[in-house]
């Protein structure tokens, strides 16, 4: 009769001893067996960014805002295809329409209906003229231009203006950063003083400066931001380099002869990318907040474009008799902070070795 074959472990053993009934002569415990068993690797193994990913997924925040900026981002880059109206197409006839979407008609906010000064609901739509198979989602301002196409608009500059940021962080920031914590010496320490004057100086007072020689403009705000948004990330660059130039890799590399490009790019950048990464997501909400004041205050995206900023400073005039026209552009912008930082927090839980489980 053919034996069964068991791993050679004591839970085996005490199983056979404990358990008179079962015919032990059926089964032969292996230890060849048993030695394979552990030699199998369970896990498989998983480089950094793999690791990285892992442990991002398990953040529920960060996942959720991911979702939502796939989604906004999408939205404005297919804004031409999505937008249900001409952003800028003005129809004073039709102005300060509340919103009104046909399949949620049961909510008071978009059954297109609103309090006239007697205090009883009534049909703008109706009053207005409006054909019954047009609608505005979101309503209209006070020019009757659809708010929900420019409010996709407005987003789509505002990204703009934050994915310009990231791109000069990435290379201003970290090509100079790098240099001055490897050259070090007098050459760090008047590239630091470059950074103290230049961080001195108030962002708002090179606008007003840029505004002298330049049109207001998405231009002239991305060469503001361009001008100072990098010098943290220089900081941090800068600071990474000098810690990791002294590690035992970076000096078998000199003296195996590899150049000084090769080993900033093979060997002190990769090490850092993690930190980079969390940076530049860190300044993406910072431009779009800066970008929403400079427009707020006027000195922003000119019209008749749009940004967050400026739709928000035009229902913040007519706040209290028509809240939706703040309302939706303030949500947008708020929902955007804060998916962008919740996304940050979790990048730099997930890169960071000290939180590995």
């Amino acid at each position: 009769m053919r034996k069964t074959r068991l791993p050679q472990t004591d839970y085996n053993h005490e199983l056979l001893r404990e358990l008179p009934k079962i015919d032990a002569g059926k089964f032969h415990l292996d230890n060849q067996q048993n030695q394979d068993k552990m030699e199998e690797i369970v896990v498989p193994s998983l480089n950094f960014l793999q690791d990285s990913w892992r442990r991002l997924k398990k953040n529920r925040g960060a996942m959720i805002s991911f979702v939502c900026l796939i989604i906004i981002i999408s939205l404005a880059v297919a804004a031409p295809l999505v937008a249900p109206h001409n952003p800028n197409a003005q129809n004073p006839e039709w102005s300060n329409l509340p919103p009104k979407i046909p399949f949620l008609k049961q909510f008071t906010w978009f059954d297109g209906l609103t309090l006239n000064r007697g205090g009883s609901l009534t049909d703008n739509y109706a009053d207005q003229g409006v054909p019954a198979n047009v609608y505005y989602y979101l309503g209209t301002d006070a020019l009757g231009r659809d708010l929900l196409s420019r409010i996709i608009y407005g987003t789509r500059i505002s990204l703009m203006v934050a994915f310009s940021a990231a791109a000069i962080n990435f290379v201003l920031g970290i090509s100079y950063g790098i240099i001055s914590g490897w050259v070090g010496g007098k050459i760090d320490t008047f590239m630091q003083r470059i950074l103290e004057i230049l961080s001195g100086i108030p962002n708002l007072v090179i606008v007003v400066l840029m505004l002298l020689v330049m049109r207001p403009g998405l231009l002239s705000i991305i060469i503001t931001i361009a001008l100072t948004s990098w010098i943290t990330m220089s900081r941090v660059v800068r600071a990474q380099t000098i810690r990791l130039k002294q590690q035992e890799y970076v000096l078998a590399a000199q003296v195996l002869g590899q150049s000084t490009p090769k080993i900033l790019i093979k060997h002190i950048l990769p090490n850092m990318l993690g930190l980079i990464i969390v940076q530049i997501m860190f300044a993406l909400p910072s431009a779009i907040f800066f970008e929403a004041f400079l427009s707020f205050i006027g000195i922003g995206i000119p019209a008749p474009n749009a940004s967050l900023g400026t739709l928000i400073n035009d229902g913040y005039q007519t706040f209290r008799f028509l809240p939706h026209l703040m309302w939706y552009p303030a949500a947008v912008i708020s929902i955007l902070m804060l998916a962008f930082n919740l996304l940050a927090d979790g990048l730099r839980d997930a890169f960071d070795p000290k939180m590995k489980e």
